[in-house]
């Protein structure tokens, strides 16, 4: 099977001529006012009790039923995450979860790792000798353990206050049937003739399925009452065990965790090992009985007064933190929000930290652990950004070598430093060559199958660099803070059997060539390095900000323009979250076919004319939509007042709401 990408240099590209006169002015240049109105186009949600914030309206209704029930903020967080997963909100129940936790009583950030891991038959041997290049898109042999169930109860164990039955609740009442929104109705539809290779899938997914006419809608129509009965028992079981284990004395962190028990190594896991290995996959009850949620210490940096944290090297939350390391000493506002300068700057700044991120990121519990800090390192950061060229784009900027700057140890993979090439997508030079003044109106093909007829990928490069992913904030008066970003089992989804869980497709992420990516190369039991990146702030020891955004390799780069909007450019959360924000596509994919496209940008449709000459001569290849804010979900803290405002981006349905 062959994917076609096409690039519509004609229509998305503007080859205007800078004047040098022009170019001289652009350090000055402040296009905020021209590009943002004094309101935001939704208000934002204020409240002094709770703040919930999601991708979906729904998600956060039942982040409100729940406070209104007495939860505090992690219960209400875990309630939405089994509300989004339940809704197929751009990820299901068996994909992974991530968060960061503020604890009002210790006064520290905890993160929570509910990453899945490899199957123990995961090799890049057994993958080459499928002839794959990179592990499938989709499908059972896509599938890292699955996160989220172990996350939520985990996170709900040590931190919420509810039982595992009253966080449930509205999912399993949901699972019976819900009113599907007209989007995800699209998307099933769009997708089902993948859905149809899995039949547990189908059953589910395609409840209009006509086999007489399989061109007909076959998914659920908008409005429908979408029944997940599979899903409704799953849920119900592990609610089961839980009542069971209260039953016979059990606490309440014991119960859930009873439930934990039976999903990972009881009848659940069972038929989740059935069906992936009956249709290829390569799971074995071990793999789910060994597997572990982790809670960790976040990596953090301090930007001026603000700590920021994130999750570590596992992610790449780090990216934001070598950012804003960079950044630190700059003056941006003299710059000006989105003037050339500004966004050239960005951009650069983005490409010397991805370039460490595709090389330096990976499961820290596989040796050798990563050099994180040296890449958090001030110092490191100061000289990474001297190598900044003021004038033009660098298309061909390869990582650094923290290990100097964190002591004697040496870096384990200088060898394939010293080699290091980007992986530029075939016919990207191609597509956007100069000398060729011809717009390209033919698609690029691109060979997506492995060989043997079975289909790899079926993204394409934008639908990988965002595949994925929904966001959630919650907080309460108590001090209790949450910030998730979960994900994977996205649309199309193998679902396991009579589960009604679909499978997670994280492994795409793993890197089979180690001279690329060596500490992010598939091994047994590790765990694929996530774009997944939740996001909480503090200011003088007090929580400041809860913000995330879904869109894979989109998410940094947007949640560090947000927090500039803010801290440096004073809007408000809700203006921050709707802002023109830039896009590069520069770094490595973490999905597909993991290719870059150096000097692509993408900008506001309404940017500065003035902006975008300096830009072209600089040497970026130009890009417009109608919004590039990206689907920013966030809650701002007013230190002064004690009260809360949500930000929800008019990008797509993003909600919040408060109290």
């Amino acid at each position: 099977m062959r994917k076609k990408i096409y690039f519509k240099k004609a229509v998305t590209h503007i080859c205007l001529v800078a004047s040098i006169s022009s170019c001289l002015l652009f350090a000055s240049y402040n296009s905020l006012f021209a590009q943002e109105p004094q309101h935001s186009n939704k208000p934002p949600a204020h409240g002094n009790h709770w703040m919930a914030a999601a991708g979906k309206p729904i998600s956060v209704s039942v982040g409100s039923m729940i406070f209104s029930q007495g939860g505090n903020a992690v219960d209400a967080a875990s309630a939405m995450l089994a509300a989004s997963a339940t809704i197929w909100d751009t990820m299901g129940w068996g994909g992974e979860t991530q968060a960061l936790i503020h604890n009002p009583n210790t006064g520290e950030v905890h993160a929570i790792n509910a990453l899945g891991a490899a199957p123990s038959g995961a090799t890049p041997e057994y993958f080459r000798n499928l002839n794959y290049i990179t592990p499938p898109d989709y499908g059972p042999l896509a599938a890292v353990t699955p996160g989220t169930p172990g996350g939520l109860m985990v996170m709900l164990a040590e931190y919420g206050s509810m039982s595992l039955a009253q966080v449930l609740a509205p999912s399993i009442e949901m699972a019976l049937g819900y009113p599907i929104e007209q989007i995800q109705a699209e998307r099933i539809e769009l997708d089902k003739q993948f859905l149809r290779i899995w039949p547990d899938t189908a059953n589910i997914m395609l409840p209009n399925s006509n086999p007489a006419n399989a061109r007909e809608w076959a998914a659920p129509y908008p409005g429908q009452l979408f029944v997940q009965e599979d899903l409704h028992n799953t849920l119900s079981k592990l609610v089961e065990a839980e009542q069971t284990a209260l039953a016979n004395g059990a606490s309440r962190e014991e119960a859930i965790m009873a439930a934990y028990d039976r999903f990972y190594r009881g009848d659940i896991a069972e038929e989740i090992v059935r069906a992936s290995r009956s249709s290829g996959g390569l799971f074995t009850m071990e793999d789910l009985d060994s597997w572990q949620v982790y809670i960790e210490e976040p990596v953090s940096t301090t930007y001026k007064d603000i700590e920021v944290f994130k999750l570590d090297s596992w992610s790449q939350g780090p990216v934001m933190l070598q950012m804003l390391n960079m950044l630190e000493g700059m003056d941006l506002q003299r710059m000006g929000y989105n003037s050339a300068e500004y966004i050239h700057t960005l951009y650069q700044v983005m490409n010397l930290t991805f370039a460490d991120r595709d090389f330096y990121y990976g499961d820290p519990y596989f040796p050798p652990e990563e050099p994180i800090a040296g890449l958090l390192s001030k110092d490191y950061a100061r000289d990474r950004a001297a190598l900044i060229d003021p004038g033009r784009n660098q298309p061909d900027i390869a990582p650094g070598n923290p290990y100097p700057y964190q002591g004697d140890e040496p870096n384990p993979f200088l060898r394939h430093l010293e080699s290091w090439e980007p992986n530029i997508q075939p016919g990207w030079d191609i597509a956007r060559n100069d000398a060729n003044p011809e717009p390209l109106t033919q698609p690029i093909e691109i060979s997506e199958s492995d060989g043997n007829g079975n289909v790899v990928s079926i993204m394409s490069h934008d639908e990988g660099f965002h595949a994925g992913t929904t966001s959630i904030q919650a907080a309460d008066e108590e001090g209790w803070v949450v910030s998730i970003t979960p994900s994977g089992a996205w649309m199309p989804a193998f679902v396991a059997g009579s589960t009604g869980m679909s499978l997670s497709q994280r492994m795409q992420s793993f890197e089979l060539n180690e001279k690329r990516s060596p500490y992010n190369t598939l091994e047994p039991g590790k765990r694929p390095r996530a774009t997944l990146t939740p996001s909480i702030a503090l200011k003088d020891g007090e929580p400041y900000m809860a913000f995330s955004v879904q869109g894979g390799d989109g998410q940094e780069q947007w949640l560090l323009q947000f927090f500039l909007n803010i801290v440096e450019f004073g809007m408000d959360v809700q203006q921050a979250t709707e802002a023109a924000n830039f896009e590069s596509y520069q770094l490595h994919s973490s999905f597909g076919d993991h290719y870059s496209q150096p000097g692509r940008i993408v900008l506001r449709t309404d940017m500065d004319t003035l902006v975008l000459r300096t830009l072209i001569r600089m040497g970026y290849e130009l890009e417009f939509r109608e919004k590039t804010s990206g689907p920013i979900t966030a809650i701002l803290f007013n230190l002064e007042y004690g009260t809360m405002t949500g930000g929800a981006s008019d990008f797509g349905d993003d909600t919040a709401l408060g109290f």
